[in-house]
């Protein structure tokens, strides 16, 4: 299966599951849905954006919708717009990590998050239905707002807590991957006084590596934080809402560490209630209880954190793929955020980022992937959960067993037709028999890893 429509929106093979047409009733969809209103309408950086923005944009014009386009912005970028501008959703061309033959389709809703499920279920309806509500009089102008980027930028600068003086003229190695975060994640690090390596700056989609910001990827960016003895090393995704970082001796410290480190520099200045989704490390929770402070546990996907974090008035959210939700700036993972709390934590402690890691609890974590036909994926889960029934158990998204040892989550992908399997342990050999324990009594050991 290569089209995923879901609550991260709609990711397919660019002009054979993902089509013009696709993107046309996709815009009437959540047209029709919100019943015209103003929007925000973005992209990555990705060739085809235009191609498919241009075809959603007429879809939901058709369905009376007002649009405004902010050209190719970072994910949080169109999330601030639309916060901030009191629009009425929004939306924005990208397919995250997925690799180059992908795009997709990002709606957001009037906080400038994703969709509940009860409302992407209801978008997704209204598309397969192919019965839009068409207008054929009111056309509004489509306009154009080339400060967006700017505006989002300035409020990460204008939230920061910490004098960042001790950090001017550090040098940091910055890897956009010719994403959308290319201008404004340079001009952030640069505002803030550091020095900028920048990699694969230009934002044209031509990425120069995997995209996924993941440490197989970003073996050019551990080197060139060695190459020119860099504070810091930081990979941005094309949409630029995850952050992976390399510490100053060129080693990848791990997705995980992006919401840990956001958070410990958070809560050190401001303590209160974190979200995190079922397969983010315990990490977050070792953190939270030095400051007594209590984790709300989601869902994957940013919608779900968001919705924990607004029922429960937390002070920062995110996920372990090194996506973190300030919700003094956006509902959205940014970036910009996760790069200045950490800079923030270097500055106040004064401590390396192989310190501020040394400083918080190891855990080791396995994390393994594959296709697998949704059918299997969900008898699997409903066997995990059977199996291990008198341990603590979630099923809000898959199976999560919270063993004395660790924990394994099975749970299908809301962005890829896979399945993925999730451990965390004090060390890899009993992480790895975790896993074990559970694909034995799901039959996933038969599927292939």
């Amino acid at each position: 299966m290569s089209l995923m429509i879901g609550v991260s929106g709609i990711r397919g093979l660019i002009n054979e599951t993902l089509t013009p047409e696709l993107a046309l009733r996709a815009g009437e969809a959540y047209g029709t849905f919100l019943g015209g209103g103003r929007l925000v309408l973005g992209r990555d950086s990705r060739p085809s954006g235009e191609l498919f923005m241009d075809a959603l944009e007429a879809g939901l014009l058709a369905t009376g919708c007002e649009v405004t386009r902010v050209g190719i912005a970072m994910t949080p970028t169109v999330g601030h717009a639309i916060r901030t501008g009191g629009f009425d959703g929004g939306a924005i061309i990208t397919a995250s990590h997925n690799p180059a033959q992908w795009n997709g389709i990002k709606f957001l809703d009037e906080r400038g998050v994703a969709p509940d499920p009860n409302k992407a279920g209801r978008i997704r309806e209204l598309l397969q239905a192919a019965n839009p509500t068409r207008i054929t009089s009111g056309f509004q102008p489509v306009t154009r707002d080339r400060d967006a980027g700017r505006r989002h930028m300035q409020a990460v600068l204008d939230a920061i807590e910490v004098d960042l003086a001790p950090l001017r003229g550090a040098k940091i190695v910055l890897d956009s991957v010719n994403g959308a975060g290319c201008e404004f994640g340079r001009q952030f690090l640069e505002s803030v006084g550091c020095e900028v390596i920048h990699l694969n700056g230009t934002p044209d989609g031509n990425f120069a590596h995997t995209p996924e910001p993941i440490a197989e990827n970003l073996t050019d960016l551990c080197a060139a934080v060695r190459k020119h003895s860099a504070a810091a090393g930081f990979a941005q995704d094309p949409d630029a809402d995850r952050l992976a970082i390399v510490d100053g001796d060129g080693t990848f410290i791990g997705e995980e560490y992006t919401l840990a480190l956001s958070v410990a520099s958070v809560l050190a200045r401001r303590p209160g209630p974190v979200a995190a989704n079922l397969s983010t490390s315990r990490l977050i929770d070792a953190i939270a209880a030095r400051y007594h402070v209590p984790v709300i546990r989601t869902a994957v996907g940013e919608a779900n954190v968001a919705t924990g974090m607004l029922e429960h008035n937390a002070v920062l959210g995110g996920e372990g793929n090194g996506g973190v939700i300030d919700p003094r700036i956006s509902w959205v993972r940014d970036s910009l955020s996760a790069m200045s709390f950490v800079l923030q934590a270097m500055a106040a402690t004064g401590h390396p980022i192989s310190a501020l890691v040394d400083d918080l609890p190891r855990y080791a974590m396995i994390k393994e992937k594959f296709e697998c036909p949704r059918e299997r994926i969900d008898a699997a889960t409903g066997k995990v959960a059977e199996a291990f029934a008198s341990e603590k158990l979630s099923t809000v998204d898959g199976t999560r067993v919270d063993f004395d040892a660790g924990w394994v989550h099975v749970r299908a992908s809301n962005t890829e037709p896979i399945i993925r399997i999730m451990a965390e342990a004090e060390d890899e050999p009993t992480a790895r028999d975790l896993i074990d324990r559970v694909k034995a009594a799901s039959g996933l050991d038969s599927a292939g890893s």
